[in-house]
Order: structure tokens, then C-alpha cells, then sequence
């Protein structure tokens, strides 16, 4: 792959940087995030020489970073406590079904009930059949 010379503006300076073809869009990508520091700078302290500008841009977008692979590092340990977990879960035996009694209403009972509802019926009717 052949280089190409790719203009880049940090802290409203340009900057001539070569890169390979194709890594354009990663170098203007971290330009820009370099650029936003620079320019928290620049609003904060005023015109600065370039080497500064750029070490401290630099430092701040480095400090930045490393805050962002502490959480990072933090997210993967608690997502491999998860994992961990789930994993067990997964091997452990199901649990035991749980034992569900229904209640049953004894036939003699049921007989009982129906033979007295046709006793109440028959009484109905015979009363019906008087006041008739």
C-alpha cells in the first residue's frame, strides 16, 4: 500500500500527516478527538505553542482513555461474574416439581349433595303444585 499526505487541523492548526491508503478516515477520527481537547484548551488558556497545545490535548484525550478501559475492565469482570453464574445455573439440576394437592370432594359426599338437591327439588315441586 502506498502512503498519502492527509491535512489535519488541531487547535485551528494545520498539520500535513501521512498515513496508508485506506486509514484516512481513522486519522481524521482521532484528529477530531484530538482537536475537541485542543480546543477545551485553547477556551480555557488561549494561545499556547504548539508543542504544549498538543502534549496536553494529548494527555487530556490519554487520561480520557484510560478512564474508559478502567470501566471497561470493570463491565467485563461483571459481565464474566454473570457469565459465571449463568453457566452455573445452567449445569445445575432442574429443581425438584413440587408436589400440588387438589382437594377432592369425596364420591359419598357428591352422592349425599345430589340426592339431597333432588329432595329439595321434589319439595318445590310439591309445593308448586299446591299453591297451583
Amino acid at each position: 500500500m502506498s502512503q498519502i499526505e492527509v491535512e489535519i487541523i488541531i487547535g485551528g492548526r494545520s498539520f500535513e500527516v501521512a498515513c496508508q491508503e485506506g486509514e484516512q478516515q481513522y486519522l481524521q477520527s482521532a484528529a477530531k478527538l484530538l482537536d475537541a481537547e485542543a480546543a477545551v484548551l485553547v477556551g480555557q488558556i488561549g494561545r499556547m505553542p504548539e508543542p504544549r497545545m498538543l502534549l496536553m490535548s494529548g494527555l487530556m484525550l490519554a487520561d480520557k482513555t484510560a478512564g474508559l478501559e478502567e470501566k471497561l475492565r470493570e463491565a467485563e469482570d461483571k459481565m464474566a461474574a454473570i457469565q459465571s453464574e449463568l453457566d452455573e445455573l445452567k449445569s445445575a439440576p432442574p429443581p425438584m416439581p413440587e408436589k400440588v394437592e387438589v382437594p377432592v370432594i369425596p364420591s359419598n359426599v357428591s352422592d349425599g349433595l345430589a340426592e339431597l338437591a333432588a329432595q329439595a327439588e321434589a319439595v318445590a315441586s310439591s309445593v308448586e303444585e299446591k299453591l297451583a
